[in-house]
């Protein structure tokens, strides 16, 4: 799953680039996850830019994973991420996913295309449109929302009102008062 990417490619042709950091309890990966992602790469959703792995020890030390310890780990066959590599990470990337992990984790960091958009983004390019603000959700904040949500309306029918809506925090952009 090499990344294949071509320098002099027209930028253009390129789906939205994400990262990922997921970091495991070193005693629990399985490669559940990865099988996973060989299935979104096959299916061509994703394309694999990087992939590199890391590991906090308890005592808070870091090492890059090399292919062969994954596969001493018996989590994945990593000759299946062979050439996954197109040189966006570097150590100080991984210098910092590690500062997000807790002692006692290993994680893979992940650098990959979006093929599924690329149309959508080759289209909105051309049109000169530019890509101004971006964000993720967690999964775990969106259903906490959409529990809140759920018991406002619930709190809101039982009294017989329809709950306003809540006002957006001020930021530093935005005057107050």
């Amino acid at each position: 799953m090499p990344a294949d990417l071509d320098p002099s490619a027209e930028s253009t042709q390129l789906g939205p680039v994400d990262y990922l950091v997921v970091a495991f309890p070193t005693d629990r990966m399985t490669g559940d996850a990865f099988r996973m992602l060989v299935d979104l790469v096959d299916r061509g959703v994703i394309r694999i830019l990087d992939l590199a792995f890391v590991r906090k020890e308890h005592d808070g030390t870091v090492s890059t994973l090399s292919q062969r310890d994954v596969e001493r780990m018996r989590v994945l066959d990593v000759a299946l991420f062979d050439g996954a590599a197109s040189g966006l990470l570097d150590q100080t990337d991984l210098s910092e996913a590690s500062a997000a992990m807790d002692p006692g984790t290993a994680a893979a960091v992940l650098v990959y295309e979006n093929v599924w958009a690329t149309p959508f983004a080759t289209a909105l390019r051309r049109a000169g449109g530019q890509l101004v603000a971006a964000g993720h959700i967690p999964v775990q904040a969106l259903l906490a929302a959409l529990d809140a949500l759920e018991a406002a309306e619930a709190e809101g029918a039982a009294a017989g009102t329809i709950p306003a809506p809540a006002s957006p925090e001020p930021s530093a952009s935005q005057p107050v008062g």
